[in-house]
Order: structure tokens, then C-alpha cells, then sequence
């Protein structure tokens, strides 16, 4: 049996594609108009419903809901946000350290909803485990681990390798740390759930509509303009394909596997009855979960970028890039080397220059955004749609300033990537690094971290 290629993703192979919205019908109103209708979209326009009723709340999507990165994502629900180092420096470790208790807090907030709604994703809270493979990585690993304990993380452990190797046993693993502020979820079953719940609420999604151009109280589509005094941006690694915004997140690749189901013999083998999310230390990192009906889906970069900030229709992804993805997976879990790959998929995430995630509301006119979240973005959606709530009302005099509106993400300005040639030669020169970086300590089991990856992280920001 071959291996099925695009498609969207496997989630929606198995999901189906959901029953098609009406598009815009012509120009109309709102009081808030949110474009996208991914997680970003769909939390803001719940929690806006929900503090305030009677607003008047349109959402526009380009496809369908869940047609970008909320439903091509590896179902990581955790605590990671891009950029809280950056924020440390810029604002006080402090400022950090709240900022990473809200994002702890914010897997316990989508679960606790999904119960309120009934949304059944399959979610399985079963932490979040990284795991070392080589000297370097392992070196890497403590200082990741020391990290987040120092960001108030103090329920966090780090294992040696019989204790990686009691939750999950991968191959050559020297040592992991785990947090229990994760969990395991099917994105599409998310997301499909939200866009009811929120309908259910009263918001009017439209599908099929693009938005072409943003501007103060304006959303421009091909069947009309909708007006509204706050228009909110919410497209992440989309975001390219809008009127001057080519520039603003770069649309960086991500490409998945699914394989077979596992028997009960191969899941005794390689341990994993916790359902953890897994992921490793590499520079150019894998990530992993062990799915509610018994497989493995699987991802990493394979081609991080498209010239000229262009982004995929169908999900499909190159034949290296599978073959790569595969690579990985045996070389964690070797018994498995004939496991049948049965789905293969990619899709963007929104990278910004200096690669941290923003949320914003420029009072002045009525515009907001949220994203920019590196690949971190099933949990980092919901606190930014919740930020959003708050900079809304704040505004517009319901209430002062919040514990989330003073958060150190809030208002951060970016400055723009590099025009062509550059944009495209600056990101494959950087993870042609990451994976020579990768190949080096894997063969020579240095202690430190390859100076390559060291030079890479500086130019490129992150």
C-alpha cells in the first residue's frame, strides 16, 4: 500500500473534510471582524462572545476552518512559547517568568473548555518529554532543563537514560526532561469543534472568502468589504499572501508522517504508555506523538521554505522529505524499520525576524494581530485570542488594563525580513547548518554544541 501524499493532512483523511460554510454574501457590518478561521480566529471569537454577548462578530476564512496550520499541526498542546529569552532581556526575567506561567496555565485552560463544549480531540495529558541523543544534545538538554526550572518550572524532571528509557525507549537516548504542562491532541477534531462551538455562540463564520487587503475597519474580499471597527488578523503563516504583509512572517515548511497502527507487540517494545509528546534536542528537531488509534505521527522541517514567502495548496511534501522523516523514525525506534508510512503531509507556521510570538492592538486604529508563533502554536493561539479579549475591551472602555495586557508579548514590534534573493538563500543556508550541525555531533560525539549551529542561531535571530 502506498503512501498517501497532501490530501491536507492525515487528520483530515480521517476526519473527512467538514461540510462547507456559506462565503461572504456582500459588504456588511460587524463590531469585530476576525480574518482566519484557525485556532488563533476561532479562540478570539469565542472568548469575545462569550465576555460580550451581543457582539457582532464575523469571521472570514480563505478556505475552511482549520485549513492551515490548526489542522495540519503534530497535536502538541503545551507550554513552549517563541521568544521568552528575547523577552527576559528586553523586559525583566520577571516579565518572563509571568509570561511562561500563562502559557503553563494555558493547557490547563483549552482542556478545561474542551470539557465545557464536549469537544472530544482526543486529548491525553500525558506531559511533554524531550529526549538527548548524543553528548551535545545532552549538554543541550541541561541547559534547557535548568531553563525552564529558573522560569518557575519546578515541576519539571530530568532523567538520566534508564529513565528515559522507563517512559519511552528510544534508542541511544543519554537523558530527557519532561513536563507534565503538555498533552496530546488531534488538531482537526480541535478545531472542527471550536468553529460549532463558536457558531453555537452566535459568530457568523463565512469560508471560501480571502481576504485580499486589511486596512483600518476594513476586511477587502472578492464578494464585498466587511466594515467593523476592529479587524483582527489572525492568519499566521498566511499572513504572506495579504496586501503588504509579504515581508511581515516569514511562511516557514513543516512536513509529517503517519504510520500504521502499531501492534500491542511493537507499542511493548518501545514502551510509550503514557502517551507523551515527544521530541529531541537536535537543531533541526523532530517532534512526535503516539496517536488515540495506535500510530505514530511524526515531523520535522524537511524544505523550510518556498521561495518568494509561497505557501502549499494541497499539503503534499517531497519524497526526501518522507524518506527523511522515516530515517528518523527508525533511528529512534529501530524494531519498527518496517513500519508501513501511511500518510505524508506538510503546511506553514508563521516565523517572525526575531522569532518571537506577538499579540497586538493598535488602538489608533482599530487593528489588531496575534502570531508569529515558530511551530508552538496549538496552546500559544489560545493565550493570545484571550490577550486579545482583554486589549479589545480595555479599549473600548469595559474594562483596565489585565494581568494578560501587560504580559511582555504585548505591542512587540518587528522589524520586516530581508527582500528576495535573500529571504530564501538566508533560511536555507541556516538549516543547511542546523542539519550539518546535527550530522557532526551524531558522529563525533562532541560535548558542545557544534559551532556551526552557534553561528546559525546568532545570524538568523533566533
Amino acid at each position: 500500500m502506498s503512501t498517501t501524499n497532501g490530501g491536507i493532512s492525515f487528520w483530515y483523511a480521517q476526519e473527512g473534510a467538514p461540510a462547507p460554510r456559506e462565503p461572504l454574501p456582500g459588504d456588511t457590518t460587524a463590531d469585530v471582524c476576525v480574518v482566519g478561521g484557525g485556532y488563533t480566529g476561532l479562540w478570539t471569537a469565542y472568548y469575545l462572545k462569550k465576555a460580550v454577548p451581543f457582539l457582532n462578530i464575523t469571521v472570514l476564512e480563505a478556505k475552511f476552518c482549520g485549513y492551515g496550520a490548526s489542522g495540519r499541526n503534530g497535536g502538541w498542546l503545551y507550554n513552549g512559547i517563541a521568544g521568552r529569552d528575547r523577552y527576559a532581556r528586553l523586559h525583566g526575567h520577571e516579565a518572563a517568568v509571568r509570561l511562561q506561567q500563562a502559557m503553563n496555565a494555558t493547557v490547563t485552560e483549552v482542556l478545561d473548555v474542551c470539557e465545557t463544549e464536549k469537544i472530544d480531540a482526543d486529548q491525553h495529558r500525558g506531559g511533554v518529554l524531550e529526549v538527548a541523543l548524543s553528548p551535545a544534545q545532552l549538554g543541550r538538554l541541561k541547559a534547557f532543563h535548568a531553563a525552564e526550572t529558573a522560569f518557575g518550572e519546578t515541576d519539571r524532571e530530568l532523567y538520566g537514560a534508564r529513565e528515559t528509557a522507563d517512559r519511552i525507549r528510544v534508542t541511544g537516548a543519554v537523558g530527557s526532561s519532561w513536563t507534565p504542562h503538555g498533552a496530546r491532541l488531534h488538531p482537526v477534531k480541535l478545531v472542527t469543534g471550536l468553529a460549532a462551538a463558536v457558531e453555537a455562540l452566535g459568530v457568523t463564520i463565512h469560508e471560501s472568502t480571502p481576504v485580499t487587503e486589511i486596512k483600518p475597519k476594513h476586511a477587502v474580499t472578492p464578494y464585498g468589504t466587511v466594515r467593523a471597527p476592529y479587524v483582527l488578523r489572525c492568519t499566521e503563516g498566511f499572513t504572506a499572501s495579504l496586501a503588504g504583509q509579504r515581508r511581515t512572517w516569514l511562511p516557514m515548511n513543516s512536513s509529517m508522517i503517519a504510520t500504521e497502527p502499531l501492534t500491542d507487540a511493537q507499542w511493548d517494545s518501545i514502551g510509550w504508555a503514557g502517551a507523551e509528546a515527544l521530541g529531541d534536542m537536535a537543531h533541526a528537531y523532530m517532534y512526535a506523538q503516539r496517536t488515540a488509534d495506535g500510530r505514530i505521527a511524526l515531523g520535522g522541517r524537511g524544505v523550510p521554505y518556498r521561495y518568494g514567502s509561497k505557501t502549499d495548496n494541497d499539503g503534499r511534501t517531497q519524497p526526501q522529505t518522507i524518506d527523511a522523516l522515516r530515517d528518523i523514525l527508525v533511528r529512534f525506534f529501530p524494531q519498527l524499520a518496517g513500519l508501513r508510512i501511511d500518510h505524508a503531509w506538510s503546511g506553514v507556521l508563521g516565523v517572525p525576524r526575531d522569532w518571537c510570538a506577538t499579540v497586538t492592538l493598535d488602538r489608533s486604529t482599530g487593528l489588531g494581530w496575534a502570531g508569529g508563533y515558530v511551530g508552538s502554536g496549538v496552546a500559544t493561539a489560545n493565550l493570545a485570542a484571550r490577550t486579545l479579549r482583554d486589549l479589545i475591551q480595555q479599549d473600548s472602555g469595559q474594562t483596565g488594563p489585565t494581568d494578560l495586557t501587560t504580559l511582555p508579548w504585548v505591542d512587540h514590534k518587528v522589524r520586516k525580513w530581508e527582500p528576495e534573493p535573500l529571504r530564501w538563500l538566508g533560511v536555507q543556508t541556516m538549516y543547511a547548518a542546523f542539519r550539518a550541525a546535527d550530522r557532526h555531533e551524531s558522529t563525533t560525539h562532541t560535548p558542545t554544541t557544534a559551532p556551526l549551529a552557534t553561528l546559525a542561531n546568532r545570524l538568523s535571530g533566533r
